[in-house]
């Protein structure tokens, strides 16, 4: 008698399993041909996002921008991290034009392959859009780093003096 009763299926689980095809048939599309909207992305979005990856690369410096752009940003406007990106974008296909400034001392043709790479692998992995190209415009080279540098040098330097001046007046 158990064994009767486990085995009949109420009427109300044919109406849920029903309900649940259903459901997933008007979910999924029966073929990848049908959309079911469009997603437009923004030059602007690439660009930021081209900014911010190169900007994670160690040895570039910054990234060269405009006049005004220049003038805007030391009067106190936001740092703009599209900022010396030039976007090229149809419905699929991206090509990136970047112009930076390096750190004094870096492999430029290393730096280049790493930024583009690292473009490539963001800008493809965040939008699905393909990158064609990424050309780097190299537009000038920071001497900050290697000023810094020496600077923190020169400090060490006198200071060692004056601890050996110090050491040279206690023995006389």
């Amino acid at each position: 008698m158990e064994e009767e009763i486990k085995n009949v299926v109420s009427e109300d689980d044919v109406i849920v399993e029903e309900f649940i095809e259903t459901a997933q048939e008007q979910a999924i599309p029966e073929s990848d041909d049908e959309p079911i909207g469009n997603v437009k992305i923004s030059v602007d979005v690439v660009s930021t996002i081209a900014g911010v990856a190169t900007s994670e690369i160690e040895g570039v410096a910054g990234m060269a921008g405009t006049f005004a752009g220049g003038i805007a940003e030391i009067l106190g406007a936001k740092k703009n991290p599209s900022k010396g990106v030039k976007v090229d974008m149809n419905e699929k296909n991206v090509t990136i034009d970047l112009y930076i400034v390096v750190d004094y001392g870096v492999r430029i043709p290393e730096l280049s392959w790493e930024i583009q790479e690292n473009v490539k692998n963001n800008v493809e992995t965040m939008t699905g859009l393909e990158v064609l190209k990424v050309n780097i415009h190299i537009e000038g080279v920071s001497f900050d780093k290697e000023n810094a540098e020496k600077i923190e040098l020169d400090a060490d330097a006198d200071e060692n003096a004056e601890i050996n001046a110090e050491n040279e007046e206690e023995t006389e």
